[in-house]
């Protein structure tokens, strides 16, 4: 190049500059290309997609103008470490009439927002994708309204801790957002049956419906989705949804051939005869999450079913079961030599029936194994199970005492 006595600037063109930088796979090679000179830095900084900030109106206004396409903005604040006054309806004005090419906005525990600010995103952002508001408390239909209405390729909406959702907004996200898949919905405690309903009329899509402790939701709402997405289906969370029984899940092994993961813990009036037909429906090759814990009418004839014939299962949690014993592994060392199980998580705490004898059975059939949760398991003690010579996976965390306060795995 020096030969030709002109630099690299002279003989590159941006289309060609944006080529090289998109060639480069680490974020620090990119962040390196801005520091070349001017010209570089302009275009790495158009060329970002992604960016997470805590900016006021003033520094989102420079953010807006140097990366002019950004397609992820994730202004979320910490629970344990918030700043004053956090992000704040100004910001959101700023964001919508700056931010152009936005398509995911993250907001999550942003209290300081209202209506007003998520009218703007709704108004400006027409192109927005996937918008996460959950524990931003203030918010109603009005602001989300606005968003469904002004947003029609909306394909996610996080909504977790939004108290004063209604079903008002499901009417909206119906008649506006037909894409919509990922919705999270959970301690949304005013949507109704009639709220899903009236969802699933024009939202046809869900793959993924998070209504975990919405305690209006029942028999009706649940086979309302489970009919309307029957292909699309794969994860639906109903935990606590105290007035979901087997109906639900009936319609869920009929209509739903796709599902994924499937949570109905709390869900009280659940029974055996519904989980022997999951077991058995057209879902069980796709089935790999199950979380049924405090589904105390759950016996040993369901759980043989569901561990026979769901072949893929990964995670599985039967925890305060009180009728599950041993007898619910047998099965697994029955006529089929050749059964290996899938299971990488299961959790049976406070299940006094089951002893390490049944653990012994389920470990013989499930060598990928990784972690077992045995607490409050009166008959299950790491003495115990050493004096058996049981052999755990060597990658397996076996929980003997832990908090039953700690994080579900997987679930």
């Amino acid at each position: 190049m020096d030969q030709m006595g002109g630099s690299i600037n002279e003989a590159l063109r941006d289309d060609e500059l944006r080529s090289v930088l998109a060639k480069l796979e680490s974020q620090r090679d990119k962040e390196v290309f801005g520091l070349v000179c001017k010209r570089w830095l302009h275009l790495q900084s158009t060329e970002r997609r992604r960016l997470s900030a805590r900016a006021g109106p003033h520094m989102l206004r420079k953010m807006a103008a140097r990366f002019s396409r950004l397609h992820e903005l994730d202004l979320s604040q910490s629970l344990s470490r918030s700043f004053y006054p956090g992000v704040t309806d100004s910001d959101l004005s700023v964001i919508a009439n700056g931010f152009n090419c936005l398509r995911l906005l993250t907001l999550q525990n942003c209290k300081g927002v209202t209506d007003a600010g998520i009218i703007a995103i709704g108004s400006g952002l027409s192109s927005l994708q996937s918008l996460d508001v959950s524990y931003c408390r203030k918010l109603t239909d009005k602001g989300l309204s606005a968003v469904a209405q002004g947003c029609s390729d909306l394909r996610a909406l996080h909504l977790a801790g939004c108290r004063f959702i209604t079903d008002a907004l499901l009417h909206a996200l119906s008649n506006n957002c037909h894409s919509l898949q990922h919705l999270a919905l959970q301690g949304c405690t005013n949507i109704s049956d009639s709220g899903l309903s009236d969802l699933v009329n024009g939202c046809q899509q869900i793959e993924f419906l998070d209504i975990n402790k919405c305690s209006n939701i029942g028999d009706i709402g649940v086979s309302s989705v489970s009919k309307a997405c029957s292909s699309s289906l794969k994860t639906l969370k109903l935990l606590d949804c105290y007035r979901v029984g087997d109906e639900s899940i009936i319609s869920l092994a009929t209509f739903c051939k796709n599902l994924e993961t499937l949570i109905i813990g709390g869900c009280r009036d659940i029974s055996d005869a519904s989980i022997n037909l999951l077991a058995s429906s057209s879902c069980k090759g796709s089935l790999k999450n199950l979380r049924m814990d405090w589904c105390l009418n759950i016996t040993d004839s369901s759980l043989s079913c569901i561990l026979l014939q769901c072949r893929n299962l990964e995670a599985l949690d039967i925890g305060c079961c009180e009728e599950v014993s041993d007898a619910a592994f047998q099965g697994l060392n029955g006529g089929e030599v050749e059964l290996t199980l899938t299971l990488k998580v299961l959790k049976v705490s406070n299940c006094p029936k089951i002893s390490v004898a049944g653990i012994a059975m389920v470990l013989e059939k499930c060598q990928m194994l990784k972690y077992l949760d045995v607490r409050s398991c009166p008959q299950i003690t790491k003495g115990g199970c050493d004096e058996a010579g049981l052999q755990f996976p060597q990658s397996c965390k076996v929980n003997f005492t832990g908090s039953l306060g700690e994080p579900d795995v997987f679930l």
